[in-house]
C-alpha cells in the first residue's frame, strides 16, 4: 500500500509543482504586451490636432485680450462716487410755539407749499397798530398839502394887495421927478409947499410899497415852510409803510413754507413744539441732483466738460441712469481738509490723490432718477466715456 500510494500522488505532485510556472507564465504574458503597446503609441506632443487647438485658443484669448483692452481704455470708472445735492434745512426766524405741522414726511412737495405755522403772540397787534400809524402820517400828509394850498391863496392875496401901493409909490416918485425937474428950470415955478408934499408923499408911498413886499415874501416863505412839511409827512408815511412792511414780514415768518421743489425728510417737530430762531425743524431734498465722483488724479488725463457718463447706482444695479460730466474741481480733496496733510516731512511717500468730479443726471437720455427713491449719500459707479 506504500507503494501505491506514492505512485498515486507522485501525477499529483507533478501537476502542483507545474503549475506555478504556468500561471508565471501566463501573467508575464499581458505586462509584455502593455509594454511594447505604450512604446508603439506616439506622444500627445507630436498631435498636429494638439497644436492646432493649442494655438487656436492662445490667439482667441490674446485677440480676446487685446479687444477688451482696447475696449477699456475708452472709459474711466471709480466706486468712490456717490449721489449728492444742496440739501435745504428749514429753520424759524422768530420764536414761538408750532400750532400746525403739515404731515408730509417723506413725500414730495411744490415750492411755496406752507409746511409749519407759529403762534402769532401778539404779532396781528403790532401789524395793526403799524397800519394805523401810516393811516395818521396819510393824515397829516393831506393836512400839509392843504396849508401849502391856503399859503398860496395868501401869497396870491398879498401880492395883489401889494399893487396898489407899488403903483401909488410909483406915482409919487414920478410926481416928485417933475415937480423937482421944474425946480431946476425955474426955482419960482414950484412953490415950497408943493415940494415938501411931494416929497412926503414919495417917502409914505415907498414904505407903504416896502411893507407890501414884505407881506409878499412872508406869503412866500410860508408856503415854502407848508411845502417841507409836506415833504416831511412823505418822509414819515415812508418810515410808517416800513413799520407795516416789517411788521408783515414779522407776520410772514411765522408761516413756514417749502423754498423749493422736493421730498420733505428729517422732520423734527410736531405740534406744540417750542422752536427758535436758527433750530432746523426738517429738511428738503431738492429735485436736482448730480454725482460727485472722486477720481484717481491719474484718471483726468482725458476727462472733459460734457462727456457722457453710464451711472449705476447700488440700490438699482439694473437701472443704467444717463449723464454728462459737468465740472472737475480745481484741487484735490485733501487740500480742503480740516486738517491738510503737511508733506514737507523727510517721511513722504506719494499717493494718488482723488479729486471731485460733478456728474449731471441726463432724465432726456434715460431714466427719469425723481422717478426712483434715491437721496444724497447713495453709492453709485459711474463710468466716464473718455476716448
Amino acid at each position: 500500500m506504500t507503494d501505491d500510494t506514492k505512485t498515486d500522488h507522485e501525477p499529483d505532485e507533478a501537476k502542483a509543482g507545474n503549475e506555478p510556472e504556468e500561471s508565471k507564465a501566463g501573467n508575464d504574458a499581458p505586462e509584455d504586451s502593455g509594454k511594447d503597446d505604450a512604446a508603439d503609441k506616439p506622444s500627445i506632443f507630436k498631435k498636429p490636432l494638439f497644436w492646432i487647438i493649442l494655438i487656436v485658443v492662445v490667439g482667441g484669448a490674446v485677440i480676446g485680450g487685446v479687444l477688451y483692452w482696447l475696449h477699456a481704455r475708452q472709459f474711466e470708472s471709480t466706486d468712490d462716487a456717490f449721489v449728492d445735492t444742496h440739501i435745504v434745512r428749514l429753520a424759524p426766524q422768530v420764536a414761538g410755539t408750532l400750532i400746525q405741522v403739515a404731515d408730509v414726511d417723506n413725500r414730495h412737495v411744490e415750492a411755496g407749499r406752507l409746511l409749519a405755522v407759529i403762534k402769532a403772540s401778539g404779532r396781528d397787534a403790532q401789524v395793526a397798530e403799524a397800519q394805523a400809524n401810516e393811516d395818521q402820517s396819510r393824515a397829516q400828509l393831506s393836512q400839509a398839502q392843504a396849508q401849502v394850498t391856503a399859503a398860496l391863496a395868501s401869497q396870491q392875496q398879498a401880492a395883489a394887495q401889494a399893487r396898489v401901493p407899488l403903483a401909488a409909490a410909483i406915482k409919487a416918485r414920478q410926481d416928485l421927478g417933475r415937480y423937482e425937474a421944474l425946480l431946476r428950470l425955474d426955482p419960482n415955478a414950484v412953490a415950497g409947499q408943493q415940494l415938501d408934499q411931494a416929497r412926503s408923499t414919495a417917502r409914505q408911498t415907498a414904505a407903504d410899497a416896502a411893507a407890501a413886499r414884505e407881506q409878499v415874501d412872508t406869503a412866500a416863505a410860508q408856503v415854502t415852510v407848508a411845502r417841507r412839511q409836506v415833504g416831511a409827512a412823505r418822509s414819515v408815511i415812508d418810515a410808517r409803510r416800513a413799520q407795516v412792511a416789517q411788521a408783515n414780514v414779522a407776520i410772514g415768518d411765522l408761516r413756514l413754507t417749502a423754498p423749493v421743489s422736493g421730498q420733505v425728510v428729517n422732520r423734527q417737530v410736531n405740534v406744540g413744539s417750542y422752536v427758535s430762531p436758527g433750530s432746523q425743524l426738517m429738511a428738503i431734498i431738492p429735485d436736482r441732483m448730480w454725482v460727485t465722483a472722486n477720481f484717481k488724479e491719474t484718471q483726468l488725463t482725458l476727462m472733459k466738460i460734457g462727456q457722457p457718463v453710464d451711472i449705476r447706482v447700488d440700490a438699482y444695479p439694473d437701472v443704467e441712469f444717463r449723464g454728462h460730466v459737468d465740472s472737475v474741481q480745481r484741487g484735490a480733496g485733501q487740500a480742503f481738509a480740516l486738517l491738510p496733510p503737511q508733506n514737507a516731512t523727510g517721511n513722504y511717500v506719494k499717493v494718488v490723490q482723488r479729486v471731485p468730479v460733478r456728474i449731471v443726471f441726463d432724465a432726456k437720455n434715460g431714466p427719469d432718477p425723481r422717478r426712483y427713491p434715491i437721496g444724497p449719500g447713495m453709492s453709485v459707479v459711474p463710468t466716464v466715456k473718455v476716448r
